[in-house]
């Protein structure tokens, strides 16, 4: 008998523990994770797993299997679907049209049309953006600016990347007729969850700049690039993209702060304010320039 007392506490010590999936899940908790299931939505059904657990620890690791589960069926079947698509296929991204407010070497009113888009790969991701600003007053041009980029990316892991980048722009109310930019470096991203994204790069990039008073400069020069986006409400998104190209002469800083908000389905509303600063442009030209534009954007 004292030897059975002594055995039974080791025997429960090392019993298997209950399977999660085995446990039941209350019908209430079961239907509002379902819910959360059948939307996609991960911020909801990280919140159900979350009170799920808090409030009966057993069910609540049941709800965190199920979860689990749904994940890894999810990830495989993104994957499977990317292995099988063609270049044309996974891309995503919006395309603005509108218009806008020029102050600083010129001060105009006239169109502007932005296309981005973005393919994610497993381990690549491809990003593409073309803007364009036209006013003519009177049968004369008065702001003619082009810009277009691509930047590939390899995933080093779920945030880590390095990154290649190609740029042309030209703009002569900030002095130039053609801009040239490449650069490859490494990118972060340090923010990453549901609602809010916060991208960081870095590295050694190459310019060649064409300006109107007829001088030409290429030199090596640093690269930094920041991308934020914010969710503020379901209809409500602000994101801020800055950038710096340091060198020797002429350098650039720019950045974009941007309001969106959703009107009906892939249409919104959207208000932005562009600043871009030379540090040494050509004479006749002011180093500060800023655009305000308001228009339409179309999500795909």
């Amino acid at each position: 008998m004292f030897a059975a007392l002594l055995i039974l506490p080791v025997a429960m010590a090392n019993a298997p523990a209950s399977d999660p999936a085995n446990v039941p899940i209350p019908e209430t908790i079961r239907a509002m994770l379902d819910a959360a299931l059948a939307s996609g939505n991960e911020s909801d059904i990280a919140t159900i797993v979350k009170y799920a657990r808090a409030a009966d620890p057993l069910s609540g690791d049941a709800v965190l299997a199920v979860a689990d589960a749904w994940r890894h069926a999810r990830d495989d079947q993104r994957t499977e679907h990317i292995r099988q698509a063609n270049f044309l296929d996974l891309w995503s991204g919006k395309a603005e049209l509108g218009g806008f407010l020029t102050t600083g070497s010129s001060e105009t009113e006239g169109v502007t049309g932005a296309v981005s888009a973005t393919r994610e790969g497993i381990r690549w991701r491809q990003k593409f953006h073309g803007q364009i600003d036209y006013q003519e007053s009177l049968g004369v041009t008065t702001r003619r600016h082009f810009l277009a980029s691509y930047e590939p990316n390899y995933k080093i892991d779920d945030r880590a990347y390095v990154y290649g980048a190609t740029q042309y722009e030209s703009d002569r109310t900030l002095g130039f007729l053609d801009r040239y930019s490449a650069s490859v470096g490494l990118g972060y991203s340090a923010i990453k969850r549901p609602g809010m994204a916060l991208d960081l790069e870095l590295g050694p990039a190459f310019r060649d700049t064409s300006f109107t008073d007829q001088t030409e400069q290429a030199s090596p020069a640093a690269r930094g690039t920041l991308n934020f986006k914010w969710q503020l409400t379901p209809g409500l998104t602000f994101t801020q993209a800055a950038s710096a190209y340091l060198q020797r002469y002429d350098s650039s800083l720019g950045g974009t702060s941007a309001v969106s908000a959703k009107l009906i389905g892939p249409l919104s509303a959207q208000l932005s304010y562009n600043i871009q600063y030379e540090s040494e442009p050509p004479i006749g030209s002011v180093r500060t320039n800023t655009t305000s534009r308001a228009g339409l954007v179309y999500t795909f």
